[in-house]
């Protein structure tokens, strides 16, 4: 069978199986009976939003089929992603769901669903969804793939509310950031409203750009994936810091004071080394992921710091923290997650925690990130038909054997499927540009002629 929910939930284009109307009413009323068989009662159930046009129906398909099966719904309208994590946790519901496709196009959309603590539904009960969603879909039930043009009325102004307050009082900002001025690119997305909110209540002086979502402008040429604009505003500001957000604001990534961009391999060094020196890098671990790049392994060891990697995915990474009892971790893309506070990587939160280290150590962030030299990696997309396991195409494992053997203990080699898209992604890493672009090129190109699309 095939699995509909991936890494981050389950992803696609809006009005097309799985993410049509009829589908994501099964989807609702299987949740609320999968946990009814759990829970012995009517579960309730917490639902948020992006700001996505298909946003507003598919919600209203959710809650219809949720409370036609017997659960209760409370929708929080437009909320970060990690605000349906902290909600589920906090109110409490049985379960949390998230109308989001993160950083795709607005024309995409998807659903991620949170157990009550806060963290991805389990395996087990997405199969279990899955499998009534196959079920419906063989029985010719699924007929209507049109849109509705119902639009759920927004009645969680409470519940964001809840929410902000959490977040202000989270992490204790002292001293306060009062003064310091940073410019927030909220991909016309979760955090338009929400974002400044927040860093104005702090203290901070607040500039907002792409905070004007109209439906169809999220993502579009802005926020975590687009920080060329963010990156010029910060220079013209003359501000402390920018920071860009994705459509859910899961994660954020950063620019300082001189324009330049920060990931989240430099944020985990500056996170890592603040806790670090007030004893609060839990057994001396720091977690992320095998896209992380080489040079953050090396200048972790050089604090006596180890870093643990996992497969891609955030919740690979809050599976290890777990594991582990790490304090901190997270991912290349600005996924953080600090397990202490929240299970969900949450932009806001990873924001003021780098907030806290800039004021609290008296230095830009540009100063905080000395130490850590990035190896040249390049990370190059080939778009697939198919995802054959790389080990049964000879031509293709030929190649790894003989990109690895060149690159040697100064380098790094890491081919993958995206667990969201159709893409095989080459990543390496090595001393010299030239050769990792060399190398990089060649096995895209024999990717493209075995399984590319034509």
């Amino acid at each position: 069978m095939k699995r509909l929910f991936g890494t981050d939930g389950m992803r696609g284009e809006a009005g097309q199986f799985p993410l049509d109307r009829p589908t994501i009413r099964t989807l609702g009323s299987a949740l609320v009976v999968h946990l009814r068989e759990r829970l012995r009662r009517n579960p309730l159930i917490v639902v948020g939003r992006d700001t996505r046009e298909s946003g507003i129906w598919l919600e209203r398909a959710l809650i219809e089929g949720a409370v036609a099966a017997g659960g209760d719904c409370k929708s929080a309208g437009v909320i970060p992603t990690p605000g349906i994590a902290y909600l589920a946790r906090n109110l409490p519901a049985d379960a949390g769901i998230v109308v989001s496709a993160s950083h795709n196009p607005y024309y995409d959309n998807g659903i991620k669903i949170f157990a009550p603590i806060g963290r991805k539904l389990d395996d087990e009960t997405e199969r279990l969804i899955e499998a009534d969603i196959f079920k419906a879909a063989s029985a010719d039930s699924i007929k209507d793939a049109r849109p509705s043009p119902a639009i759920a009325e927004d009645v969680g102004v409470d519940l964001r509310a809840r929410y902000l307050d959490f977040l202000a009082q989270v992490v204790d900002l002292n001293p306060s950031p009062k003064g310091l001025k940073i410019v927030l690119d909220c991909a016309n997305g979760a955090a338009s409203t929400i974002a400044p909110a927040l860093f104005e209540r702090i203290g901070a002086k607040v500039v907002s750009i792409n905070n004007k979502p109209d439906g169809r402008n999220i993502n579009l040429d802005c926020g975590s994936l687009h920080t060329q604009s963010l990156q010029q505003r910060v220079l013209t500001e003359s501000a402390d810091l920018g920071v860009a957000f994705d459509g859910d604001a899961d994660r954020s990534l950063f620019v300082d004071a001189r324009g330049q961009f920060v990931d989240g391999d430099a944020t985990l060094w500056v996170l890592a080394k603040y806790f670090q020196r007030r004893d609060q890098l839990a057994h001396g671990l720091v977690v992320a992921t095998v896209m992380s790049n080489l040079g953050l392994e090396i200048a972790l060891r050089s604090l006596g710091v180890r870093l643990i990697r996992t497969d891609v995915g955030d919740k690979y990474v809050l599976d290890e923290l777990l594991r582990s009892g790490a304090s901190l971790g997270g991912e290349q893309s600005g996924h953080i997650i600090f397990p202490r506070v929240s299970l969900a990587g949450d932009g806001l939160i990873t924001t003021l925690c780098l907030v806290r280290a800039l004021t609290e150590e008296g230095k830009k962030l540009h100063e905080l990130i000395q130490g850590f030299e990035r190896y040249p990696q390049l990370l190059v997309n080939v778009r697939v038909r198919e995802k054959r396991p790389f080990s049964e195409i000879e031509s293709i494992a030929r190649l790894i054997r003989e990109t690895e053997s060149k690159l040697g203990d100064q380098g790094r080699l890491l081919l993958r499927y995206s667990g969201t898209e159709p893409l095989a992604r080459v990543m390496i890493e090595g001393k010299s540009n030239e050769a990792i672009v060399e190398y990089a090129n060649g096995l895209a190109e024999e990717i493209q002629k075995v399984l590319g699309v034509s």
